[in-house]
């Protein structure tokens, strides 16, 4: 008989946005004259730049042409994009990444769910509290993990983020073959130093451990003495993978365009303790499982590193970091303590109580839609997240009711 993979049956019972969409709708069905703002998830509420727009155009028509029609394209990547995000993403800040070395994918999302299928089963993974879900659950359906107890699964080391480290979790006190990090964070907004960044790439050395970096809001980053990129520090080729994302840069969520790094020079070991390459694992995985993203789609990548495209991209980060100055102002104005809003397009909010709590009474009395920290761990408990992806007429309205609420 056909049996099923029981490690799901360890997941929660549903994803926190699921939970999110209920109770929205619920409120929705019962006060269908109101207007609801929707401040939770981390989509992207402006157009595509116009150069990217202009540029899946081009392609566009290529593909009607029979003397420019493209099928299947490189698994990995046309050379045009990762010889741009190359020397612009990286090699302009002396990082050397080769293009060789990138991986066009469709989603960031994606690729850090998927990377964990090429390390073994018995990896110890260690994962930020509060933490991206996705992190975790591919974990928990690998079968890497026991049963959830207290609202943490056995197996996994939990690495608190908390204001008094100020997000910036302690090294593990066990060994941690396999480490999730996310600067500028999701969901606190914390940003991480050089120097802290360091103790992480040194910790991997030392340990023979693994970081795997994501840097999908590297784009809101405006303090120039923040890393970009972990290959901006020394001796992380070795020890890290870095995932980033057009979505959040170039509003890319409806489009799917995104990348990993995998050094050349990246490690891992067998059962015998013998380095291992994880380059060519990787891109096994990806051959056989990814067939590439269209290529219109990777044009429009491309024009992103355009002078026009360059200019359109600060303009739309501008206009988040914009917005998320003003929720940061405004609640704190309401005398709450907040992180992020500066290097990132979210506001991490210490609620002063239970997170579900002050979601609801923002959905209910404000009809304002935030994220219970909760949703994101243990450590989330207290703490409501607040997105800046909207407009900036809703985010402004959002505040007028949010202070009328709570004041």
């Amino acid at each position: 008989m056909i049996l099923i993979n029981e490690h799901y049956n360890k997941l929660t019972a549903s994803y926190l946005f699921a939970d999110i969409a209920k109770r929205v709708q619920k409120f929705q069905d019962e006060n269908p004259d109101k207007s609801i703002i929707k401040l939770g998830i981390g989509d992207v509420t402006l157009p595509l730049p116009a150069a990217c727009v202009q540029a899946m155009h081009r392609a566009l028509d290529e593909m009607a042409e029979p003397g420019s029609f493209r099928g299947y394209g490189p698994e990995q990547g046309y050379d045009f994009l990762r010889e741009k995000i190359a020397r612009h993403d990286f090699q302009e800040r002396g990082a050397e990444i080769a293009p060789d070395e990138i991986f066009i994918s469709d989603g960031a999302k994606c690729d850090t769910g998927n990377i964990q299928e090429i390390f073994s089963t018995d990896t110890r993974v260690a994962v930020p509290d509060p933490v991206y879900p996705v992190y975790v659950d591919t974990n928990v359906m690998a079968g890497r993990t026991g049963e959830m107890q207290d609202g943490r699964y056995q197996g996994l080391i939990y690495l608190e983020c908390t204001p008094e480290n100020s997000f910036i979790p302690d090294l593990p006190r066990e060994q941690a073959d396999l480490i999730y990090l996310c600067y500028p964070n999701n969901p606190t907004g914390a940003g991480i130093s050089k120097q802290e960044l360091q103790k992480w790439v040194d910790y991997a050395r030392d340990n023979k451990a693994l970081i795997l970096f994501d840097a999908a809001y590297e784009a809101f980053i405006r303090d120039e003495a923040m890393p970009r990129s972990i290959f901006e520090i020394p001796g992380a080729r070795e020890v890290a993978i870095e995932f980033r994302s057009f979505s959040k840069t170039a509003g890319f969520t409806g489009t799917r365009c995104a990348y990993t790094v995998v050094p050349r020079d990246c490690r891992a070991y067998d059962s015998q303790g013998r380095k291992t390459m994880v380059h060519p694992l990787w891109n096994r995985r990806h051959n056989t499982k990814f067939n590439g993203v269209a290529y219109p789609v990777q044009r429009a990548a491309e024009a992103v590193y355009s002078p026009e495209g360059q200019a359109q991209v600060k303009n739309n980060i501008d206009y988040y970091l914009s917005n998320a100055g003003i929720i940061l102002k405004a609640m704190q104005d309401l005398g709450y303590k907040c992180t992020g809003g500066k290097n990132s397009p979210y506001i991490w909010i210490q609620s002063g109580s239970d997170s579900w709590s002050l979601f609801d009474a923002l959905l209910n009395k404000a009809g304002v839609v935030c994220t219970p920290g909760t949703g994101f761990g243990p450590c989330g408990q207290g703490f409501i997240r607040i997105s800046a992806f909207n407009t900036q007429e809703n985010v402004q309205e959002a505040m007028h009711r949010i202070s009328k609420t709570l004041s």
